[in-house]
């Protein structure tokens, strides 16, 4: 098999081949032969690129599901899969899809998104990048939130960055998207079942491994499930300083998020008793967002308070404020400082500034 998944993409994809190979586009969205989109520079544009027919593309998805050893057909008629290069491919066949097949192919950013970059583009600032770095050190367990395509990965692979290199950390992710640098990582990535339905390995699988490797830090790429239960256990019986994302539209919401996440366990737990596990757990939330101009910035970070009458609470310690959008789109404005930060004496007893 060939594993340049350059080589097979631009094989079976003929038709949007230059947008494969453009450094500049992010996603390309393939809805049906007629229609195609890619985004650039965190927008989206329609294309010119058309496929011969509905088989053509059909049989492009199929081929680029048999070059990573899955299967797309009537019995299976959604591909999820991880290309050798970590970019991500997913596909809908009809009838489950109304416009012919769908295919959606999120490409792999070669060029680690340092946090030096992300300040030079305007992503964060240095007051911010003081913050970030102090609740790393200090072990705080952090939550990066934010909509599909704010940067939540990009963010999370920054945050690693202060990771002291001496640590241990562990590595969970559904597909390889992290680029940790640190010396000691130890990645995992989960399984689907085969054809049988059989071998399925899950991030809860594991997040139950992890906890008996010895981690200094748990890194897991995105919540979506009740894994987050098994993660707040972890973090509530003393693994601190660990990481993860999570889809959400605020700081507030993605403490509610978490709490959904973990009610889809399957363990049955009072309310009460789950909120304050979310509550003790999370130290803080990191809310990335893209704005209507395409970028692509950390619009606040926010700890998380006690529960005040059985309610979450989070206290932004800065966040980001739009001040003009110009005709063109462009959006201007700048970061500012809320509230000093609760954990600003544990800090400077351990000499880090902030």
């Amino acid at each position: 098999m060939n594993t340049n998944p350059n080589s097979f993409l631009a094989l079976f994809l003929a038709p949007v081949g230059e947008y494969l190979a453009a450094d500049a586009v992010s996603e390309i969205l393939i809805n049906g032969p007629e229609r195609v989109y890619i985004e650039r520079k965190g927008k989206l544009e329609e294309t010119p690129a058309r496929f011969a027919s509905e088989s053509a593309l059909r049989a492009a998805a199929s081929n680029i599901a048999k070059s990573v050893g899955r299967i797309l057909d009537e019995m299976h008629p959604r591909l999820d899969a991880r290309l050798p290069d970590g970019s991500r491919v997913h596909a809908v066949i009809p009838p489950l899809s109304r416009l012919g097949t769908v295919i959606a192919i999120r490409k792999f950013k070669k060029d680690t998104l340092t946090i030096d970059k992300m300040e030079a583009f305007g992503s964060l600032d240095a007051p911010m990048r003081k913050l970030l770095r102090a609740l790393v050190l200090l072990h705080k367990n952090v939550i990066v939130s934010g909509a599909t395509s704010s940067g939540k990965t990009s963010v999370l692979n920054a945050l690693s960055s202060f990771i002291p290199d001496s640590e241990r950390v562990l590595v969970i992710e559904d597909a390889t998207e992290l680029q940790l640098q640190q010396r000691h990582i130890v990645p995992f990535e989960t399984r689907k079942a085969d054809k049988n339905g059989q071998g399925e390995v899950t991030i809860r699988d594991l997040i139950h491994s992890a906890l008996r490797l010895r981690p200094d830090r748990i890194v897991i790429g995105e919540i979506r499930g009740g894994e987050a239960l098994d993660l707040l256990q972890a973090l509530n019986t003393g693994h601190a300083g660990s990481m993860s994302t999570i889809h959400a539209n605020s700081p507030l919401d993605a403490l509610s998020r978490i709490e959904t996440c973990a009610l889809l366990s399957g363990i049955d737990i009072p309310l009460s008793a789950l909120r304050s596990q979310v509550a003790s757990a999370i130290d803080a939330v990191v809310h990335t967002s893209r704005l209507s101009d395409g970028s692509r910035k950390v619009v606040s970070i926010a700890e998380v308070m006690q529960l005040e009458n059985g309610n979450y609470r989070v206290r932004e310690l800065r966040r980001w404020r739009t001040e003009s959008i110009s005709p063109s789109g462009e959006i201007a404005g700048s970061f500012e400082e809320v509230n000093p930060p609760a954990f600003a004496d544990e800090a400077r007893i351990a000499g880090i500034e902030i």
